[in-house]
C-alpha cells in the first residue's frame, strides 16, 4: 500500500468470531479501520442482535456497521433469515450512527425496500462491489448512499457496471479492492490486495475521461466525508 501510494484501508468484518481479527489490525495500523457485522452469505452461524453491534461498535477504530445485505446469487430458498439479519444492522447503524457497509446481489426490489421500510437514510452508507444497474445506483444515492467500484469494472465484459461508473456523480464514488477477491486487470485470477486500487482508479479516470488524479481525489474525500469517525483518528 505504502509503495502506491495508498494511504488508508477499511477492514470489513463478514463473521462476528473473526471480529477480533479485523480490530486487530485497525489496533495494529493506525490507518486501518474496522467495520463490524455480518455477511448475508453465512447461513446457520451466530446471528448478530441490535445491542451487540451496537456495543462492538463502540470501539473508536470501529467505523461502520457490516458487511451486510441481501445475496439471491449463491443462496436459494426462503432467506427471510438474511432479510431479518440485515434489519438488524440497520437497526443497529441508525442507534450507534455509523454508515452501512451493503452488499446487494440479485436482489434490487428487497434491498432498496428494506433500506426504505428501516429508514437506512437516516445513516447513510454504500452500496459496496456494486454489480448492479445504474437505476439502483440512482435510487441508493437518493437515498444518501455511495457507489463503489471493486475490480469488476476492470473487466472487458462488464459493461453495465462501467456505464455506471461513467454516469454517477463523482461526489457518490467510492473505490475499492473486496481483497482477497476479485483481483483487477492485470491480476485477474490472482489473490487481491489494497495495493491494487489503483487499477480500479485508472479505469475509472479512463471511463470518465478525467484524470487518476481526479479520482483519488474524490474518492479519498468521500470516504472521510462518509465515515466520519476515521476522519477524525487520521
Amino acid at each position: 500500500m505504502h509503495d502506491e501510494k495508498i494511504g488508508h484501508a477499511l477492514c470489513v468484518c463478514v463473521t462476528l468470531d473473526k471480529f477480533p481479527e479485523v480490530l486487530s489490525l485497525a489496533e495494529q495500523f493506525e490507518n486501518f479501520y474496522a467495520s463490524v457485522g455480518v455477511h448475508p452469505d453465512y447461513e446457520n452461524i451466530q446471528e448478530p442482535t441490535v445491542h451487540q453491534l451496537v456495543e462492538l461498535a463502540e470501539h473508536s477504530k470501529v467505523v461502520a456497521i457490516g458487511e451486510t445485505g441481501l445475496d439471491y446469487f449463491r443462496l436459494t430458498g426462503d432467506l427471510e433469515w438474511q432479510r431479518e439479519r440485515f434489519r438488524t444492522h440497520i437497526r443497529a447503524a441508525i442507534i450507534a450512527q455509523k454508515p452501512l457497509i451493503i452488499h446487494t446481489r440479485k436482489a434490487v426490489d428487497d434491498t432498496l425496500n428494506i433500506m426504505r421500510e428501516e429508514g437506512a437514510e437516516r445513516i447513510g452508507g454504500v452500496l459496496h462491489c456494486f454489480t448492479e444497474s445504474l437505476e439502483m445506483a440512482l435510487a441508493a444515492i437518493e437515498m444518501g448512499f455511495y457507489i463503489s467500484f471493486s475490480g469488476i469494472v476492470t473487466f472487458k465484459n462488464a459493461l453495465e457496471i462501467k456505464e455506471v461508473a461513467k454516469m454517477i456523480p463523482l461526489n457518490r464514488m467510492l473505490i475499492e479492492t473486496d481483497s482477497p477477491y476479485l483481483a483487477p486487470t492485470p491480476f485477474r485470477g490472482q489473490t487481491n490486495q489494497p495495493a491494487y486500487v489503483k487499477y480500479v482508479a485508472q479505469e475509472i479516470a479512463q471511463l470518465r475521461g478525467i484524470s487518476l488524479e481526479a479520482v483519488a481525489e474524490a474518492t479519498t474525500a468521500n470516504f472521510f466525508t462518509l465515515f466520519k469517525q476515521a476522519r477524525s483518528i487520521a
